[in-house]
């Protein structure tokens, strides 16, 4: 049980840095009475990404870092020898190799070192059991040279030795290095843009959750009511409640065209509480039902 905490505290870590290398200052790995290694390299990343987010806003930037077109599903079809039979699209976008490189190759070549323990127990488990179902964080080495974290559910097939693995990855992109992820703000108003900025983050890592009312985010970020609401507005172009739903219905339209999660599912990862609400808003955005968007790159090629 120790050991399995340990692990969780681990990739709770590796998550950290993910977020950090996209842009997502906000994100905090949660504090826990442990004064171990762990947690202190836990400690040591919060306010590493604390002061970052604040040397960025310091030298006059609003950083709106997010890009929901980097959520891509990848799926491999893996032998009995666990080398790579098939695979679709979206796996050589994630992994930065050519084809050639992963047809019928080890599929722990790709496997880094973090992970070689855990991968070779989950091929030991899938090769005793027909009926092998299990989710677990693998670390991936790309063609490119970089670590991509991934949540993968391994599978056996059914009257098949067959493997399937799949995961959905963020694809990282250099978001600060482009103009138009970043608002200049005049040095005088530093101290505002921090509360937008703080704002901004949290709607975005709380999508899944109800948004509270102006009052509740007013005491939350210690403003008043109509400054909260007249700055955001001024800093990006939309109203709090606008940008909160707008996010909502990009991260759920990408999430049912790049993955195979089932759309009443979809809705309420994006915190909608009926299918029934999230139907007629979706419709609304984007002038079609979600069952019309088109699923079928997502298959094995």
């Amino acid at each position: 049980m120790e050991n399995q905490k340990i692990q969780q505290r681990i990739k709770a870590i590796y998550q950290m840095l993910f977020e950090m290398a996209t842009g997502n200052l906000a994100f905090r790995i949660i504090k826990t009475d442990q004064d171990d290694e762990v947690g202190k390299m836990s400690e040591m990343l919060n306010k590493l990404a604390g002061e970052m987010h604040d040397i960025l806003l310091q030298s006059g930037y609003v950083n709106p870092h997010y890009s929901y077109q980097n959520l891509v599903q990848t799926t491999f079809i893996l032998d009995g020898n666990f080398l790579i039979s098939n695979y679709n699209a979206h796996a050589l976008q994630a992994l930065y190799y050519e084809s050639e490189e992963l047809f019928q190759v080890d599929f722990g070549k790709f496997i880094a070192p973090q992970s070689f323990s855990i991968w070779n127990q989950k091929k030991k488990e899938a090769s005793l059991d027909d009926n092998y179902h299990s989710t677990v964080q693998l670390i991936f080495v790309t063609g490119n040279n970089k670590l991509l974290p991934a949540f993968c559910t391994i599978s056996r097939l059914r009257y098949s030795d067959k493997i399937i693995v799949n995961s959905i990855t963020t694809i990282l992109q250099e978001l600060l290095s482009d103009p138009k992820y970043v608002i200049k703000i005049n040095p005088e108003r530093q101290s505002e843009a921090i509360v937008m900025q703080n704002l901004y983050d949290y709607i975005l890592n709380h999508l899944e959750e109800p948004l509270p009312t102006l009052k509740e985010l007013a005491v939350l970020f210690d403003c008043n009511e109509y400054k909260l609401k007249l700055g955001f507005r001024e800093f990006f172009k939309t109203s709090i409640y606008n940008f909160y739903h707008d996010e909502r219905l990009k991260r759920a339209h990408l999430m049912i065209q790049q993955t195979k999660i089932p759309l009443k599912e979809i809705a309420i990862m994006n915190g909608f509480n009926t299918y029934l609400n999230f139907y007629k808003a979706f419709k609304k955005k984007f002038k079609y039902a979600p069952s019309e968007v088109d699923r079928s790159p997502n298959e094995a090629n």
